[in-house]
């Protein structure tokens, strides 16, 4: 039945194909292994998780190394439970509000680890939203070994404002996935991928599941 829907779903948005075959060739060549493969982190290395939901994450990173990990969860239940499960870790610090380009408030729709800016559902909550360049300003992280990008649709604000204000260039790898909720977010994340390839080398790429870059 799921490969039935799949296949209807293609078939009524042919724009989605360059997902299907993403995620097609992710689960033949073991993408999940690679992704989560963290053992050339070290003890002491600076850490961004952006969406963080309940801290699984970064949980599984601090199990390569004694990382300091920053959290970004706007989700107020999902961020009271990181700082539930990491209370007794003084190396994880939980921010309650999102990142991008300036401060303000996002309608954010409440469905757990689907919980989105962009996609449609039916209910929904004001988060908090803070912009990149004073949260840099406000806390020295000049070295970033990694961040992980998951908030469904937030990286289309997230990364161009990273870029803008130079923040990008304190970061060594950046593990990305890109939402694709409509045929516009092929074109916005080519011109994201095109900036970001400025500073940056793609390492790996499968559209849409995940990709991974490297500062050079």
């Amino acid at each position: 039945m799921a490969s039935l829907k799949k296949w209807l779903d293609r078939r009524r948005n042919p724009w989605k194909g360059v997902f299907y075959d993403a995620f097609h060739k992710w689960r033949q060549e073991g993408g999940q292994k690679r992704l989560f493969d963290y053992s050339w982190l070290q003890d002491g290395a600076v850490v961004l998780d952006f969406g963080g939901f309940r801290g699984e994450w970064s949980e599984m990173v601090l199990g390569f190394a004694d990382c300091t990990c920053h959290v970004f969860e706007p989700h107020p239940r999902f961020a009271a439970d990181i700082k539930t499960r990491f209370a007794d870790k003084p190396n994880v610090i939980v921010h309650d509000f999102a990142l991008g380009s300036e401060n303000g408030t996002l309608k954010l729709s409440d469905e757990g680890d689907a919980s989105s800016s962009v996609a449609a559902h039916g209910k929904s909550f004001d988060a908090p939203i803070r912009a990149v360049a004073g949260f840099f300003d406000q806390n020295d992280l000049p070295d970033i070994a990694l961040a992980k990008i998951n908030i469904e649709g937030g990286e289309y604000d997230l990364l161009p404002a990273l870029i803008d204000t130079g923040a990008i260039r304190n970061i060594d790898r950046l593990q990305i996935q890109f939402h694709l909720f409509a045929p516009e977010f092929v074109e916005m994340r080519d011109s994201i991928r095109k900036e970001l390839a400025k500073t940056h080398d793609c390492a790996w790429s499968y559209p849409f599941v995940w990709e991974e870059w490297h500062r050079r």
